[in-house]
């Protein structure tokens, strides 16, 4: 499979994104990461309501975030989601975030996976279940799967 630029989407900071200092929050970081995540995963025509449906839901086992320079209040950022696949249970999902000068404020790193939400254990192979729901999974960094 070819490498293919990332999904991406644009965020402005919000007043309630913001700490003392006027410094975008951590947590507000997380989110970005989160909603840049879910329309990635809706983009590639997957539908989480089927998904949780099918007793499936995706999970966070480790988040690593490095800051390198500070989002402020009236910046946007635009938000990056590229998938990692290996073999395994588990798989990352990394974010850049890209300030409006070009500089790359911080990293978000999540080590996720798929619970099989009856068994409460993660899927042996959770590439194949993304890939088989979604219409676009090159999106998801997948090849698409023949049923």
């Amino acid at each position: 499979m070819t490498e293919r630029e990332p999904f991406r989407i644009r965020v402005d900071v919000r007043v309630s994104d913001l700490d003392q200092q006027l410094h975008v929050t951590g947590a507000a970081y997380q989110q970005y990461a989160d909603h840049s995540r879910f329309e990635c995963v809706r983009a590639a025509g997957v539908s989480v309501e089927d998904l949780l449906r099918d007793g499936f839901g995706p999970v966070n086992l480790e988040t690593v975030i490095k800051y390198q320079r500070e989002l402020r209040a009236g910046d946007w950022v635009d938000v990056s989601c590229a998938w990692v696949w290996g073999a395994g249970k588990t798989y990352r999902v990394e974010h850049s975030f890209t300030r409006p000068d070009g500089e790359l404020s911080a990293t978000i790193s999540y080590l996720s996976g798929l619970m099989d939400l009856r068994a409460r254990k993660l899927v042996p192979d959770p590439a194949r279940e993304w890939a088989i729901r979604a219409k676009d999974p090159t999106l998801l960094n997948l090849e698409p799967v023949c049923l």
